[in-house]
């Protein structure tokens, strides 16, 4: 039933950014006292703020469960429409600061994988040589995470290996994905791994041994079984499923198990001495490593310069 129009006028009077930042915090907590913990209010007052909007919105808002709360239909119609205009609202207040006093703003980079190893730290350190007071929020996370957070606008832009064209993620968002450079897959052991001798030629030889794969929802992992059908085997039967690179770093140089890394990702360890490759003629292209941001907004000045920064880096083969 369409909204009548006082209604929707009175609402929107009524509402006050504090509420809303309060029910962004439920949101992502899942949890009363949790928000009220992280935003230095009392129990009573978040549960106030929610009755509150629940009251202006004529409807629960929130459901009670065992280990919390968690949204109803109408809290999470509510929830995306808060996250975008509280993303709006940072973009206001980053631009009139860039124009008031000076200062960059705040990127908030969604990395996956192919970027988190080299790629992205080279463009952090270039960024703030040239942008000192530009803050720079990371998060890591598979691309079924990620976009919907860029399309919402939790996330400014998204670096890492773009998904295929025939994959449906790559068009259920409106985002605009930018290539920077193809990348190759490696196969890599722990430098001190000695249960993989010098003499392996193919991948048929690790069949048997444990690997660390990435997760089912990363397009990483679409390549990879695609390298596994090729090859004619079956994926290992003892798998670690993990896009945690500090997670799989530290289980190749403790442990006998083998991974699969994009070669970007990898040079750097193997350079450190970490890390080994395993030459094999299975390994194949791994894909376009670039990145994504919306379609239909306009880019924040800190944002621009940290693309500009990221070309820079792609384009001087400083991670070929």
């Amino acid at each position: 039933m369409p909204v009548h129009p006082l209604t929707q006028i009175r609402l929107s009077r009524n509402l006050k950014l504090s509420q809303l930042l309060v029910f962004d915090r439920v949101i992502e907590t899942g949890s009363i006292l949790h928000a009220a913990n992280d935003m230095g209010l009392t129990q009573p007052a978040v549960t106030k703020i929610i009755q509150e909007l629940e009251a202006g919105v004529d409807g629960a808002l929130f459901a009670r469960s065992n280990r919390g709360v968690v949204p109803t239909d109408l809290g999470l119609l509510l929830a995306r429409r808060v996250k975008s205009l509280l993303a709006e609202f940072r973009y206001m207040t980053e631009e009139l600061d860039q124009f008031r006093f000076g200062t960059a703003g705040r990127v908030i980079v969604g990395t996956m994988i192919a970027a988190s190893a080299h790629l992205l730290p080279s463009t952090i350190a270039r960024l703030k040589a040239r942008a000192p007071n530009v803050i720079v929020t990371v998060r890591e996370g598979p691309t079924a995470q990620l976009f919907p957070a860029l399309a919402t606008g939790e996330v400014d832009i998204v670096v890492g290996r773009l998904p295929e064209r025939e994959l449906p993620l790559a068009d259920a968002f409106p985002l605009a994905h930018q290539p920077l450079f193809e990348d190759s897959l490696d196969v890599v052991a722990g430098s001190a791994n000695d249960a993989v001798g010098p003499t392996v030629t193919s991948l048929r030889e690790l069949g048997h041994l444990p690997w660390i794969l990435p997760t089912p929802d990363s397009p990483l992992r679409y390549a990879v079984e695609r390298m596994f059908r090729s090859a004619g085997i079956d994926l290992p039967r003892d798998l670690v499923e993990s896009m945690s690179v500090l997670t799989n770093l530290g289980l190749l140089l403790t442990t006998h198990r083998i991974a699969v890394m994009p070669r970007v990702a990898a040079r750097q360890f193997v350079e450190a001495g970490l890390l080994r490759t395993l030459s094999l003629p299975e390994l194949g292209a791994f894909g376009t490593v670039g990145y994504s941001v919306r379609a239909n907004k306009p880019l924040t000045p800190a944002c621009e310069v940290f693309i500009q920064c990221l070309r820079e880096v792609a384009g001087r083969n400083e991670v070929g």
